[in-house]
């Protein structure tokens, strides 16, 4: 049985599509207007983990991601200038030119990180006419109003607006930790704003209401509706959406169909960094080009990342991460080691199942691979079903190869044995040092010495 956590009704509900043996997916995409952090992509590796337990389990999927180019403001409340033309006017180039260098970027980082790419990429940018169209549709039913800077949702047409989130709006009220503007009720948000009388954007439309943009939630409504209709299985993204984002996505769903947008709402957690959020809006995160700078391996992120729950907090460091690498590169030594293939060992592969099936339990499937690794059975059967495994763990091991070890090593080693058969423990220290300087490491088991790379 398939068991997700569902955000919207905060349980754990046992999976089952609108249509059968299909499933369809929106993924909130990346704003591109910097590089995508690792908290960013935390998010993503969990997604991705979903999608594949998803195809594991003989499920058809369609995963449709958007790429908010446009309409995303450095301010949730609707207010401040839009995050690509802002870093367009930084960068001194077109705000069409980010968009793609961004975009680019975070599709490398994808590929790097073993995960699998949507099946449509849709552009906020390229959905303008269904976006003023949604706005239009919510406009007739009387959800909007206008204000001096843009269209408005009026949240109090709803009875129960903010149920993902649990909000207290009268806490907000009283509260006034929103600027209210012109708006009617603070949690109020904006569908299409209006482009400054004094100053010329360069992403600009005309619409029914003016010359604008549209406001940043808008653009996964219209999206999701295009590909999906009124509704579709699961909405998938950061933690961070639930308060605002993925709120004001409900809200817009329900006011213009009468029907929640997804049933299914997962959420992946924060990663800390120094125990406090990463955010690009401070300064204070990490690319994933930073950590190859630093000679890590992409996949020991994803591996680091599968250690913990994806409802999970996770703190970064770089001690965790030189501990998940090592992990990996452990994993992949032991994996080369192993000869042949045979047939998948079904009491493994039922164990692996039920916990990544038991709402995509990461670190209990990954307690199933070193299980199995130091279990008694067949070298080739063991193989097969770890390859099995990486379907949805994504580490790359059917890309492994035998390590050839170079003469020069393969002299030392045989050095080394000699030292300790004369039981010259200083001379063999010495020997395995020069091994590891030349990028491999010695086991010493009581069949024979293995030899190991250090990087893989």
């Amino acid at each position: 049985m398939l068991k997700f956590f569902n955000t919207l009704t905060r349980k754990k509900e046992e999976f089952k599509p609108l249509k059968g043996k299909e499933v369809d997916i929106y993924a909130c995409g990346p704003t591109v207007y910097n590089y995508a952090h690792i908290g960013n992509l935390r998010t993503y590796i969990f997604e991705d983990v979903l999608r594949k337990t998803l195809i594991y389990n003989n499920y058809k999927v369609k995963e449709v991601m958007n790429i908010t180019d446009v309409g995303h403001l450095v301010s949730d409340a609707d207010v401040g200038e839009d995050k690509v033309e802002a870093a367009a006017r930084k960068e001194k180039k077109s705000a069409w030119d980010i968009a793609e260098f961004y975009a680019k970027a975070f599709k490398q980082d994808l590929k790097r990180l073993n995960i699998m790419e949507p099946d449509e990429w849709c552009k906020a940018t390229d959905t303008i006419e269904e976006q003023i169209e949604f706005v239009k549709g919510l406009e007739d039913k009387g959800f909007t109003y206008k204000t001096a800077d843009g269209i408005y949702f009026d949240t109090s047409g709803l009875k129960d607006y903010g149920k993902l989130a649990k909000l207290n709006i009268e806490g907000l009220k009283v509260g006034k930790r929103v600027k209210q503007g012109e708006k009617k009720n603070v949690t109020d948000f904006a569908l299409w704003k209006f482009s400054p009388e004094d100053e010329k954007r360069q992403m600009e439309w005309d619409s029914p209401w003016g010359k604008g943009f549209p406001g940043w939630h808008i653009e996964c409504s219209a999206i999701a509706k295009k590909y999906f209709g009124d509704q579709f299985d699961i909405h998938v993204g950061g933690i961070d959406h639930v308060p605002i984002h993925h709120t004001n996505e409900i809200a817009q769903g329900e006011a213009l169909t009468g029907k929640v947008p997804a049933r299914y709402w997962l959420h992946g957690e924060f990663l800390l960094l120094d125990k406090g959020k990463m955010a690009k809006s401070k300064g204070e995160f990490i690319a994933l080009q930073t950590l190859i700078d630093k000679g890590y391996n992409p996949l020991s992120f994803r591996y680091l990342c599968m250690e913990a729950h994806y409802r999970s907090k996770l703190n970064f460091s770089w001690k965790s991460l030189d501990a998940a690498q090592n992990a990996l590169n452990n994993l992949y030594n032991k994996v080369r080691e192993l000869d042949g293939e045979d047939k998948v060992l079904e009491n493994y592969q039922n164990e692996f199942l039920n916990t990544i099936n038991d709402d995509l339990d990461t670190p209990k499937a990954l307690t199933v691979v070193w299980k199995l690794l130091k279990s008694n059975e067949d070298a080739g059967a063991k193989k097969s079903t770890l390859l099995y495994f990486d379907k949805v763990l994504g580490l790359g091991l059917s890309e492994l190869k035998r390590v050839e070890i170079p003469e020069k090593v393969r002299k030392l080693v045989d050095e080394r044995e000699e030292a300790r058969k004369n039981k010259d423990w200083n001379r063999a220290d010495e020997l395995r040092n020069y091994i590891k300087k030349m990028g491999y490491d010695v086991e010493d088991t009581k069949e024979k010495t293995k030899i190991r790379k250090l990087r893989n």
